[in-house]
């Protein structure tokens, strides 16, 4: 059998290895981190003894592949059903954000309906995991705590105590002495996640894994740690809110589209099934410059509330400032609505967010941002009872978006019984009357904001209120 020497190159960012020398690794694109990190031997290999026979696919068992409950609803829903055994999954999240309460509430849940869990930490004390568990009432007999931040420690509590789950927090760091670098090192994250994997997939045994993220909101370590593992969640949130959202990036398991909800409290975190109330500001009478919409998060239909405010400046550069808002799109918005719809924002500061710490970057909100710039602008009021949806484009037409009958089918349900809808919106669900516009301009003549509203005296309010009715044009019962 002969063997051959070859150099190794490895980028130091993200771990990725190549044959020879790039000035930017093909993988991370990062430029300059591409080491040579000596040969490695080239040996032709033989066909040996299957470890296993392989059998008809109708016959596998799958019964060691059935997901288990963690108890916490939300968690189950991103997750695919569950837990699977032998399954590694990596929640990375931005400091703070409430991962290790996330864990701390589903290891409880755990160790109540399936027994032991385990759960490691790197970064505290387990005399601190104690007292955030007892302040938020997650203590149980069948969970238990260590603090270690090397691999064999890790691995010896895991044949002490047997448990039937096992946490880790964080990969970032845990350590082994078997290879050289630092804690949180591309060298040390592979080796150690290697190594908990190959032990989940032996034993059974679910890992949850916390990783930390970048500053630009990506997973922390070496790219090949998300390939390595089953499952990648993301837990996000805004500081200043109480929501959060668990998204499922890859997912080998279920959807990898899916969104959890949940709400962070001084006592804990509990799961939101319905979040929509969340994102809404419920009033008795209409306020101009505000629109709603509908989103879908993975497979959820959820109702988000935009509000613009547009008031004059006496400043060269009027600004534009966005919260919960993608400001390149609301840039092109605003462009369109000048252009199309005829709304003149010349020397006026136009400021456009979102309710409840929401963010919305689907285009599906298009239409309901430059309708709330034009009622905030006019100063007319939408109906209370409208939604909104559409994509805008740039020669000002609306298109339609996936999903109208679902989306509009959640804003019945909260009671919204018209919307604003493109051509071909499909099937709508009883109660809700479509308001129906092929451009931008059809959109603001059915609401009434084509013209500014009228001053008291000019026609005694009666031009005002028929422009608040919204006419009737483009009605379809």
């Amino acid at each position: 059998m002969a063997k051959t020497a070859r150099p190794i190159f490895r980028c130091a960012e993200c771990g990725h290895e190549v044959a020879k020398w790039f000035g930017r690794c093909p993988e991370c694109q990062a430029w300059g981190s591409i080491e040579e990190r000596g040969t490695a031997s080239v040996t032709r290999v033989v066909a040996g003894a299957p470890t296993s026979a392989a059998r008809p696919i109708g016959e596998v068992d799958i019964e060691s592949a059935r997901a288990l409950s963690t108890g916490v609803s939300e968690f189950d829903r991103v997750l695919g059903g569950g837990l699977v055994p032998g399954a590694v999954v990596l929640l990375a999240g931005e400091p703070g954000v409430g991962k290790s309460t996330l864990l701390l509430e589903t290891a409880h849940r755990w160790a109540e309906h399936h027994g032991r869990c385990l759960y490691v930490t790197g970064e505290e004390s387990a005399g601190q995991v104690r007292l955030r568990a007892e302040r938020t009432g997650n203590l149980h007999p069948e969970m238990y705590l260590a603090a270690e931040s090397e691999l064999s420690a890790l691995l010896g509590q895991v044949d002490a105590v047997k448990p039937s789950m096992l946490i880790v927090d964080s990969i970032q760091t845990m350590s082994t002495v078997s290879v050289e670098g630092v804690p949180g090192g591309v060298t040390q994250v592979r080796t150690v996640a290697s190594g908990l994997i190959a032990m989940a997939k032996e034993r059974g045994l679910p890992v949850v894994l916390v990783g930390h993220v970048t500053k630009d909101g990506s997973v922390a370590g070496p790219r090949v740690l998300e390939h390595l593992v089953d499952v990648v969640l993301q837990f996000e949130g805004d500081r200043h809110s109480s929501l959060r959202l668990l998204r499922g990036i890859k997912n080998r398991y279920g959807a990898a589209d899916e969104v959890g909800c949940f709400e962070l409290r001084d006592d804990g975190i509990v799961g939101v099934p319905d979040p929509s109330g969340l994102f809404l500001t419920r009033r008795e009478k209409a306020v101009e410059g505000t629109c709603v919409t509908v989103i879908v998060e993975g497979k959820r239909p959820m109702l988000g509330e935009v509000q613009a405010l547009v008031a004059k400046t006496n400043l060269p550069a009027p600004r534009r400032a966005v919260s919960g808002l993608d400001s390149a799109r609301i840039s092109m918005a605003l462009a369109v609505l000048e252009k199309r719809g005829k709304v003149n924002l010349f020397q006026k500061d136009v400021f456009t967010a979102t309710v409840g710490g929401m963010r919305l970057v689907e285009p599906a909100a298009d239409l309901a941002v430059v309708l709330a710039v034009a009622s905030a602008e006019r100063e007319i009021a939408l109906p209370a009872d409208l939604v909104v949806l559409g994509e805008v484009g740039l020669a000002g037409e609306i298109r339609r978006v996936n999903g109208v009958g679902k989306r509009l089918q959640e804003a019945a349900r909260l009671g919204f019984k018209k919307a604003l809808v493109p051509p071909d919106h499909g099937p709508l669900p009883d109660g809700v009357r479509a308001l129906v516009a092929n451009d931008l301009v059809s959109a603001l003549e059915v609401l009434g904001l084509n013209r500014r509203r009228s001053t008291k005296g000019d026609d005694g309010g009666k031009g005002d209120d028929d422009r608040r009715r919204g006419g009737g044009e483009g009605d379809e019962d």
